[in-house]
């Protein structure tokens, strides 16, 4: 009996995990399989697997298991390899396993990214992974690597590894990009979007957070990234996530703190010049961010929404839907069941004690984010602001520009930028947007990245924080 799965991310940014352990990785996989998380164990894929199989299929796939061969008995041992195919490492991992009384190895595949990029479930076998599984990923369609944007001067800056939370429970790897020279300099902590994020925004060959960092740092500006702790501790966080405790707090906020708290210790930074920019989920909490340390000096919103989360989900999923034209009953179906989610989450009561996942986070989550509404906490802060959107982002819209517009177009400290041809990852496209666009090799645009340079810069001779 042989099953193969491929399967895709869930909405949002590219979501995917770090090396590491990738045994208890593929064992809380196969146990979000196991507990009906069909959603949340389809976010872990890779996208090309998102173009073979959908989570339904995906539950359907694991449904159709049980009815075959029996109720799934759970997996215990493991065996990690190690197989370079078409010049990608892969790593590989075998739970031997059971269906009832029948006897099925459990293949999960990782690639260097840390993205499930296949899923098999074969008869037992020996002496590694079966050529079977060898021969499917070496027909995958070769991936496109990145490439420094024009833009970057490597000869201008360096970078070093350092840890936020250095020595605590959620110590976090790094990266200083730093201008060469004396200094001081000023900075810039980047902060992520939604969903298990790497220190550069990995989504497919794009990576929008180092062309940033590379950019800004050929201008003079150090630029602090690090991986979160939702994809460097993915393990330990998903057990705090389906514990029902995650909010956003833990998820971003805490470690953008930590994150400057970093960046003023360390030499050559500017200290009256420590800026914040966040991005997507990163830049709607960016309010709550500036309020919770006065001494940044400056904040920035890339594609931050500015309306409740679950509505804007809601709205991605359905424009996404709308890509295909007719949509199937099937179609019709899961959006029926979101939109369930939706209204579930609007009525959820702060007494509740139902720990299930709504659109793939807590009722803790949610009710977290209830009430807070960016651009009206902006309006209390004390720092310059720069809001950046771009007009051809299905993900977060002009509606959320205007809102922020709307808001804060009193104060002669904030800017706006709208930029005509640039989608959610601030990358030039044309024709309407699509979640592929992000699979095709691109660069944060140069204007964006002059823009925050300039921004900052203008900072400096203003005089910043009043």
């Amino acid at each position: 009996m042989s099953v193969m799965v491929l399967a895709v991310s869930w909405i949002g940014m590219g979501q995917s995990w770090a090396a590491g352990d990738r045994t208890a990785e593929a064992k809380a996989f196969v146990q979000m399989l196991q507990n009906k998380q069909y959603v949340e164990a389809h976010a872990l894929c890779d996208d090309t697997v998102k173009q073979l199989m959908s989570a339904a299929q995906l539950q359907e796939v694991w449904e159709m298991l049980a009815q075959k061969a029996g109720t799934f008995g759970g997996v215990t041992v493991s065996h990690l390899w190690k197989k370079e195919i078409s010049d990608i490492v892969y790593d590989i991992v075998q739970f031997p396993g059971k269906f009832g009384s029948t006897a099925l190895d459990i293949w999960v595949v990782y690639n260097p990214s840390g993205q499930i990029s296949g899923l098999w479930f074969l008869l037992p076998s020996s002496g590694g992974p079966p050529a079977s599984i060898s021969q499917s990923l070496e027909a995958r369609p070769a991936e496109a690597q990145y490439k420094a944007p024009e833009y970057v001067h490597k000869e201008r800056f360096q970078e070093f590894e350092v840890l936020v939370n250095e020595g605590g429970e959620w110590e976090l790897p790094g990266t200083l990009t730093m201008p060469k020279g004396e200094g001081p300099f000023p900075a810039v902590v980047l902060v992520h979007g939604s969903g298990p994020e790497d220190r550069d925004e990995t989504i497919g060959p794009n990576k929008p957070f180092k062309d940033i960092a590379w950019g800004l740092a050929s201008r003079g500006v150090a630029v602090l990234r690090y991986d979160k702790r939702t994809y460097d501790k993915r393990t330990k966080a998903l057990l705090v996530k389906t514990a029902g405790k995650l909010t956003v707090k833990e998820e971003v906020i805490d470690d953008a703190l930590a994150a400057v708290s970093l960046t003023h210790a360390l030499q050559r930074i500017d200290q009256k010049r420590i800026y914040v920019l966040g991005h997507s989920l990163g830049g709607t909490l960016i309010p709550r961010i500036g309020k919770a340390d006065p001494k940044i000096a400056g904040l920035i919103v890339m594609a931050g929404s500015a309306r409740p989360f679950e509505d804007v989900l809601l709205e991605q999923i359905m424009y996404i839907a709308s890509l295909k034209g007719t949509l199937t009953a099937d179609d019709k179906k899961e959006l029926e069941k979101v939109k369930q989610q939706v209204a579930t989450i609007k009525a959820l009561k702060p007494s509740s004690k139902d720990s299930s996942l709504l659109l793939g986070a807590p009722p803790s989550y949610w009710l977290d984010l209830r009430g807070y509404v960016p651009a009206e906490m902006a309006k209390s802060l004390k720092q310059p602001m720069l809001i950046l959107q771009g007009s051809r982002d299905y993900q977060v819209t002009e509606a959320d520009f205007k809102i922020w517009k709307d808001a804060l177009s009193s104060r002669t400290d904030v800017t706006f930028k709208l930029y005509p041809d640039l989608n959610h990852l601030f990358m030039t496209g044309t024709g309407k947007a699509t979640p592929e666009e992000y699979e095709k090799l691109g660069a944060v645009a140069e204007v964006v990245v002059s823009d925050i340079g300039g921004w900052i810069i203008a900072q400096q001779e203003s005089g910043g924080v009043k």
